[in-house]
């Protein structure tokens, strides 16, 4: 039985990543970014994932056709998000459980925040939950919009803003948990009333808390996993963070990183304990690495490679020509 739901919005062409694959393919260390929402969701007890999917749709159905838990539904034409949204209405009608929205290109989002989101909507009952980020520079995020008592009363979003909404810095970073049939009602209400004349999601907020509805926020994403990737230097800046989450994972794990700015481990790696990493180590893809084994330096594994228990390795390593 389906508890929960998630609808991930990966249907954008963004022009500003210069490219012909879907933006949501693109790699942060070795894995598409997608993958790292799909994930996190699964980790947060989704049980169906709901993607949106647009320009590059054959791109990401190829992908990930084979996952039983996900379904693709496409929207012909990018009307906004709630537009998108709206496009999911034969799965999300008659659901009464939760459905989680969330953008497919925020690779850094954490399932602990998720977990957070879902929570404090639980123990708050209310109809909409926000997961929210304080920033110094707010610059491109809608604002989160709140009375005199704390209470959310909405979210502008930043084309729309009056100059004394601009100095906000409570943002949106796009992470929301619904009781799914307020989501269905204000849908169906939503007008493209805009600077841009799209469907804002965020209009689902406004027309939710005029029904009488409860919408709660919880400042629980920090400035960096808000991060959304629009272009190839966000693309970078993101891969450089995940990476630097994928080393510290290992070394918590009991792996010795000898020169961490130095050395590249892809996410998909798995490496065994009192293993040590030297400097200028590059491992690519599927790599299984044994414990007590000394990489390095100027070492490059390539995909599928696997090292046994104890193997001291350098220069180059090719295991299809071993």
């Amino acid at each position: 039985m389906v508890k929960r739901k998630a609808v991930i919005l990966a249907a954008g062409q963004s022009t500003r990543m210069n490219t012909r694959q879907s933006k949501v393919l693109h790699e942060v260390c070795g894995r598409p970014m997608l993958e790292y929402v799909l994930d996190a969701c699964r980790r947060a007890d989704v049980d169906q994932l709901i993607v949106v999917v647009g320009y590059g749709r054959e791109q990401v159905i190829e992908r990930y056709n084979g996952c039983d838990d996900i379904v693709f539904v496409e929207q012909a034409e990018q009307k906004g998000t709630g537009h998108a949204v709206l496009c999911c209405k034969e799965h999300l009608e008659g659901f009464d459980g939760e459905t989680l929205i969330l953008c497919g290109d925020t690779p850094l989002l954490r399932t602990e925040t998720l977990k957070t989101l879902i929570t404090k909507h639980k123990s708050e009952a209310s109809a909409i939950t926000l997961a929210t980020t304080i920033m110094d520079n707010p610059k491109g995020y809608g604002r989160i919009i709140r009375d005199e008592y704390g209470n959310v009363q909405g979210i502008v979003e930043e084309n729309d803003c009056t100059d004394p909404q601009r100095i906000i810095k409570e943002v949106n970073p796009a992470y929301y948990c619904f009781n799914t049939p307020v989501l269905m009602e204000a849908l169906e209400k939503i007008t493209p009333d805009n600077a841009k004349g799209e469907y804002y999601l965020t209009d689902a907020l406004h027309i939710a808390i005029a029904s009488g509805h409860k919408v709660v926020a919880v400042t629980a994403v920090s400035a960096e996993d808000a991060m959304g990737v629009n272009d190839r230097n966000q693309l970078s800046i993101a891969s450089k963070i995940m990476q630097q989450r994928i080393q510290e994972n290992f070394m918590a794990s009991g792996v010795t990183i000898v020169d961490p700015p130095n050395t590249w481990i892809d996410s998909r790696a798995k490496i065994g304990q009192d293993t040590i990493i030297e400097p200028f180590t590059y491992i690519h893809g599927e790599v299984m690495i044994g414990s007590n084994c000394r990489v390095g330096p100027f070492a490059y594994l390539r995909d599928k490679a696997n090292i046994a228990d104890g193997v001291e390795l350098d220069v180059f390593y090719n295991n299809k020509d071993s």
